[in-house]
């Protein structure tokens, strides 16, 4: 690595799958990520969804591939994998994204609620990174960035199921790491504090949760997606290559 800085954030040539990587936060990493060089695949439930924005990445000079995927389901994973590797010959970047918001008091939880859950949140991460591993172990430049949430480390009642499966997606993030240290994959974790998201629209809409999320940040106000742009482009390029099982919180103080 020279002393260009610029080139520190340059993905050109490398492959980036985005889950979730249609809308909210995963739309704005799969924009940036184009941006930067990548070829992205987009890989949300909504086939049309995911077309739509690599049409947009594609009108912008960049190159996507639209995969829709189900993150619940280890056999769409498998295909998402194995349909990457067959286009571009290759897999540098994987950003395990998407997520299931779920939320309710823990006595109103139902065992459905929580396998729907866990099965996005902590059982695909952890199954796609798997499958992928290989392909990023002969990149020379592999990375997995895990999206967790502040809350997985400052859960709020009626969060019980999202910030759990989000804590454990850190405790797989620091092991991913530690397994995968040997086979040159770095994994690191991006936490997010409240962003502009149609995840969040909901109980944004209601003024004393809103005000009380503002209140609960340093800076007072809440992020858009392209906020998380950044940091999500540091962790994917050489910019962090000295950085593993470690977690970037971009959540406007909260954790402070």
């Amino acid at each position: 690595m020279g002393n260009d800085t610029g080139s520190l954030f340059d993905l050109t040539g490398r492959v980036a799958i985005v889950t979730g990587g249609s809308r909210g936060l995963g739309r704005a990493i799969s924009l940036g990520y184009a941006a930067a060089g990548a070829k992205v695949v987009i890989a949300s439930r909504k086939q049309e969804n995911c077309e739509a924005l690599a049409r947009e990445i594609e009108a912008a000079g960049g190159e996507a591939l639209p995969v829709a995927t189900h993150v619940g389901k280890v056999e769409e994973l498998e295909r998402l994998v194995d349909t990457t590797v067959a286009t571009f010959g290759r897999l540098d970047i994987l950003v395990n994204n998407a997520a299931n918001p779920l939320g309710g008091m823990l006595t109103e939880v139902t065992e459905l609620a929580f396998e729907k859950s866990y099965a996005v949140n902590v059982k695909g991460p952890l199954f796609l990174s798997a499958r992928a591993v290989d392909h990023l172990a002969a990149s020379g430049h592999g990375v997995i960035v895990n999206v967790i949430t502040a809350g997985a480390f400052n859960p709020g009642e009626s969060l019980g199921l999202y910030c759990s499966g989000k804590a454990a997606l850190w405790n797989l993030t620091k092991v991913m790491a530690k397994e995968w240290a040997p086979r040159g994959v770095r994994v690191n974790a991006l936490a997010p504090g409240p962003f502009a998201t149609d995840m969040m629209a909901a109980t944004y809409e209601v003024p004393e949760f809103r005000d009380a999320i503002v209140a609960s940040t340093l800076l007072k106000r809440i992020a858009d997606p392209e906020e998380i742009v950044g940091a999500a482009l540091f962790l994917a390029s050489d910019a962090s290559s000295y950085m593993t099982g470690s977690v970037l919180p971009i959540d406007g103080g909260i954790m402070a």
